[in-house]
């Protein structure tokens, strides 16, 4: 199967990565927000991006304006009915997701695939309310989606070899580099990162060292690009809440539950960079 067309539901953070990284690789894109307003801000934030690329010399103004044209906006899922591969990149909430899958189901052709950029969910879950389980799979990207390298999928039980061989032809078409993981919670990624996040949170909740020295620890004592709780603070600390609650939820390991300082932190709408504050101030 040839991958023409690609629908991505959500153009967030995550989403609108997505749209530009596949409308940059020449995919004709269609992405899809429920209301117009959100719809008008995750185009606006795929605009910028694609600006910040010809400031900084990764991609030529003409290029970026190609990009930009292959994208198609909407707020109605039946726009993806001529979609080869649907990404689904809405928030990490179980329910959401089965109700995009089944609509989605309906809409797209019966050999297209359905894919889901969550982060920890089960795939295998959200395959289960379609008639095509063996056509989905996890494709799960990394922020930011333009300058990250990697791209892990999730092959469930019933995901087919053609279905995975169509999926790494895509992958190769984007410039990532791939790996596959079973569809079990954190897959590859998360079930190291987690762990390495929440016990940095723990060493600063019990005033082992600042929230500087930890960071400089792992920077400068394990050639880390950045420590775990400005990681934490890229990534949200209402994402790796999330993910190590859904971890924990599933194995009932300790190294998943998450510390009371993350969860105070979140109820108080620290979030991390995204909101401006979290371990770390933002302007």
């Amino acid at each position: 199967m040839e991958i023409k067309t690609v629908g991505v539901v959500g153009c967030g953070l995550m989403g609108s990565g997505i749209v530009e990284t596949c409308a940059r690789s020449g995919y004709a894109v269609i992405v899809r927000e429920p209301t117009e307003e959100l719809l008008a801000k995750g185009l606006s934030r795929l605009r910028g991006s694609l600006a910040r690329g010809v400031e900084r010399g990764k991609i030529s103004q003409v290029d970026a304006d190609e990009a930009l044209a292959r994208v198609k906006g909407t707020t109605r899922l039946e726009e993806f009915a001529p979609c080869d591969l649907v990404i689904e990149a809405a928030v990490e909430n179980m329910a959401l997701k089965k109700e995009i899958f089944s609509a989605l189901d309906r809409v797209c052709a019966p050999q297209a695939i359905l894919a889901s950029n969550t982060s920890s969910l089960c795939v295998m879950e959200m395959a289960s309310v379609t008639k095509r389980p063996d056509k989905v799979l996890g494709m799960h990207f990394f922020n930011p989606v333009p300058v990250m390298k990697l791209l892990e999928f999730v092959r469930t039980i019933a995901t087919s070899d053609e279905t995975m061989e169509t999926a790494r032809r895509f992958g190769a078409s984007l410039g990532k580099t791939m790996i596959t993981a079973k569809d079990t919670p954190g897959f590859i990624v998360n079930v190291l990162l987690v762990p390495y996040l929440l016990d940095a949170v723990r060493l600063l909740e019990n005033g082992v060292a600042t929230k500087e020295d930890i960071d400089a620890g792992m920077q400068l004592g394990c050639n880390h690009p950045m420590g775990p709780l400005t990681l934490a603070d890229f990534v949200g600390l209402d994402t790796a809440l999330f993910i190590a609650d859904a971890m924990y939820d599933e194995f009932k390991d300790p190294r998943y539950a998450a510390p009371p300082l993350l969860r105070r932190m979140v109820l108080a709408g620290w979030l991390g960079r995204k909101t401006g504050r979290g371990f770390y101030t933002y302007s």
